[in-house]
Order: structure tokens, then C-alpha cells, then sequence
């Protein structure tokens, strides 16, 4: 029963917390989304340059694009945990974390079993079905952190995941395309990141803080 009762004291203090900091990750989160957009943009760009088209090198190359995104989205919340003197994994970002988890690491899977299936042509189809799982499965994971971060986060969840349903009618238009894949990572990923950033840097800007 203590135990029970110190749980739910850490629930509360975690709630509270959130709550007090949502301004304070709204504002963290714009340089994040502005990092990620360039990084997306410019891997979609160099996607297509390279004509990375084998199953294996798409999910290689794209698992790199998203551990580099991953690094420098670390250092940046890093650096603002530094700033505002509090610890970077706090209760809070271990809830963010939790509830991101599940969709990434399905996502890893299904990046898993493109590999293991893949042949010795080109699957252009495939990557892209892959490319609009990953965004849906992404958009699910940035709608469950939303609940601990804020509500627009949420909304750009949404906006993930519908992206990624309406453009499965468009696969057909790509087929022939052997860019069609990193364009879609580019656009999907990178792009959306790039608006969002954009649009939280310029409303933070004529809402400030108190």
C-alpha cells in the first residue's frame, strides 16, 4: 500500500511538472523540428542523387538519416536541459519515451523484414509501402508523446498519419520512379518537420513566454 501510495505521488509530481513546463518544451521543440527538416530534406535530396534503390540500402541509409536526426534532436534537448538547470532524463522525458517507444520499435521490425526479404531487384512499390509505415507508425508516436507535450503535437501527429494514408492512393503514380522512395522520406519526414518548425519558431516568437 505505501508503495502503491508513493506511485501516485510521482504520478502527480510528473503531471504537475508537465504542466508547469508545456511552454518550455513548446519552445524546445521548434529548433528540434527545424533540425529534423533539414536533415530529412537533405537525405531525400541525397537519396535521390545517389540512387539508393536496393531494399537493404534504403533502410540502411535511412536508419543512419534517423540516428542522425535522433543525435542532434539529444544534444539540442540536451543543451535546453542544461540551460533551464534540470536534469535531461527526467521523470517527464521517461513518459515521453514510454510512450514513443512501442510504434519506433515496430517500425524497426518491419525495417527488419524489408532487409531479410529483400531480392535481387529493385522494389520500388515495397520501400514505399515501408516509407508510409514507418510515417504512420512515426505519426502514432508523436500523437502519444503529444498527450505529455502538448496539444498541437498532437494535431502534428495527425497530420503524420493522414499524410501517410492519403499518399498510399498516389503509389501508383510512383511505381516507375526509382527516386519515388526518397522522395516520400524527404517530403513525409523532412518537409513536415521543416512547416512545423517553422510555424512554432514564428508563433513563439509573437507569443512569448511570460
Amino acid at each position: 500500500m505505501h508503495m502503491e501510495t508513493n506511485q501516485a505521488a510521482e504520478h502527480l509530481q510528473v503531471i504537475r511538472t508537465l504542466m508547469e513546463r508545456s511552454a518550455l518544451y513548446r519552445r524546445a521543440l521548434a529548433p528540434i523540428m527545424l533540425y529534423c527538416g533539414v536533415v530529412g530534406i537533405v537525405a531525400g535530396i541525397t537519396g535521390w542523387a545517389l540512387k539508393i534503390n536496393s531494399d537493404c540500402g534504403f533502410v540502411l541509409f535511412w536508419s543512419g538519416v534517423a540516428i542522425l536526426a535522433m543525435t542532434g534532436s539529444f544534444l539540442l534537448v540536451r543543451r535546453q536541459a542544461f540551460k533551464e538547470v534540470e536534469a535531461f532524463w527526467s521523470p517527464p522525458t521517461k513518459r515521453v519515451a514510454q510512450a514513443m517507444l512501442p510504434p519506433l520499435v515496430i517500425g524497426l521490425f518491419a525495417a527488419l523484414l524489408t532487409c531479410l526479404a529483400a531480392g535481387k531487384t529493385n522494389d520500388t512499390p515495397g520501400q514505399s509501402i515501408l516509407t508510409l509505415v514507418w510515417a504512420g507508425l512515426y505519426g502514432c508516436a508523436l500523437h502519444s508523446a503529444g498527450f505529455f507535450i502538448s496539444r498541437g503535437f498532437r494535431f502534428f501527429g495527425w497530420v503524420i498519419i493522414v499524410l501517410s494514408c492519403g499518399l498510399v492512393m498516389s503509389l501508383s503514380f510512383w511505381k516507375d520512379s526509382d527516386a519515388a522512395p526518397n522522395c516520400l522520406m524527404g517530403g513525409l519526414f523532412g518537409g513536415a518537420h521543416l512547416a512545423y518548425g517553422i510555424y512554432l519558431y514564428f508563433t513563439e516568437n509573437r507569443n512569448p513566454a511570460p
